[in-house]
C-alpha cells in the first residue's frame, strides 16, 4: 500500500511541472473597455425582485434592459448613483436572519460546553 501511494504521489508531482494548454484570441475595444456601470445596473435588473417590481409597474423588464443598455456613460453613473441612494430593504431581513443564527448557534455551543444554560434541551459535556 505505501509503495502505491509513493508512486502515485511522484506522478503526481511530476504532472505539476507539465505546462497546460493555453488559448488566445482577439479582443475587441467594446469587450476590452466595457461599461462596468452598465453591467451592474444590467445586473440590478436580473434580479427576481427588481423584476417583479417592474412588471408591477407596466414595465416590460427587456424594455428596461435595452434602455439600460442604449444609456450613455453619464447617464449610466447618474443612475448607478441613484440606485446606489436608494436603502437596500431586502438585505436587512437576510441580515437580521444570520446574526440571529449566529447567536444561536453561539448559544448553543457555550450550553453544550457548559459556560452558559439557555437552553433547557442540551446537556453540558462537563
Amino acid at each position: 500500500m505505501r509503495r502505491f501511494v509513493s508512486l502515485v504521489l511522484i506522478v503526481s508531482m511530476l504532472g505539476i511541472g507539465l505546462p497546460l494548454p493555453a488559448q488566445a484570441g482577439m479582443l475587441s475595444t467594446e469587450a476590452a473597455l466595457g461599461n462596468p456601470v452598465k453591467e451592474r445596473l444590467l445586473g440590478f435588473l436580473e434580479r427576481s425582485d427588481v423584476r417583479a417590481q417592474l412588471e408591477s409597474l407596466g414595465v416590460n423588464p427587456l424594455d428596461a434592459k435595452a434602455r439600460v443598455a442604449a444609456l450613455t456613460a453619464d447617464e449610466a453613473a447618474q443612475l448607478a448613483s441613484k440606485v446606489d441612494s436608494v436603502p437596500a430593504g431586502a438585505d436587512a431581513a437576510g441580515a437580521l436572519i444570520g446574526a440571529l443564527l449566529i447567536v444561536f448557534i453561539v448559544l448553543l455551543i457555550t450550553d453544550i460546553l457548559g459556560v452558559t444554560h439557555v437552553f433547557p434541551f442540551t446537556r453540558s459535556i462537563k
